[in-house]
């Protein structure tokens, strides 16, 4: 398998969740054991010989993608998470949707200063919910070592909202 192939295991939903929009369905890759497999191989190969001290994915498929490389890795994993889900004292950072607020929250003891993290979500839209998560471990003094997502759709510039971010997609879409 390669990079490429992961496409043909993400699914195209047309018309959701509003007519125009295709929705780029990864459980099915997540549902193939070779394409998920090849993803988190991939991603271990991409980080091992300089790891992160911490992954923090982002609610909820970052939480699949993220605690698997992070059990691969060795490493600690730390949910960023919809209020009112964490259960000790946490930060939180609001950012726009297309029709409204949303907002994230990470523990407030989740991450020491000076720790590298690896933020790694399933997809990059627009850039809000990354870029909330990016706010939320700078907050407390991690160092963001890079940015990695498995779907990136480039059309939407999100990227364009995390300068200076490094950042490294599996699968890009150019347009809808």
């Amino acid at each position: 398998m390669k990079l490429e192939d992961l496409k043909g295991r993400i699914r195209n939903i047309p018309d959701f969740p509003i007519k125009g929009v295709i929705f780029r369905d990864i459980t099915t890759l997540i549902s193939d054991p070779e394409a998920f497999k090849f993803t988190i191989d991939h991603l271990h190969d991409r980080y091992k010989d300089n790891k992160p001290d911490l992954i923090v994915g982002i609610e909820s498929r970052g939480f699949i993608f993220g605690g698997a490389l992070a059990d691969r890795l060795n490493i600690g994993f730390i949910p960023a998470r919809k209020p009112g889900k964490l259960p000790w004292k946490t930060v939180e950072e609001s950012y726009e949707l297309e029709y409204g607020k949303a907002a994230l929250q990470i523990h407030s003891d989740a991450i020491n200063k000076g720790q590298r993290i690896l933020i790694l979500d399933d997809l990059l839209a627009t850039g809000g919910t990354i870029g909330a998560t990016v706010k939320l471990v700078e907050r407390l003094g991690g160092i963001i070592e890079e940015i990695a997502i498995i779907i990136e759709l480039t059309f939407l510039k999100g990227r364009d909202k995390l300068q200076g971010k490094n950042i490294h997609s599996l699968v890009r879409y150019d347009s809808e």
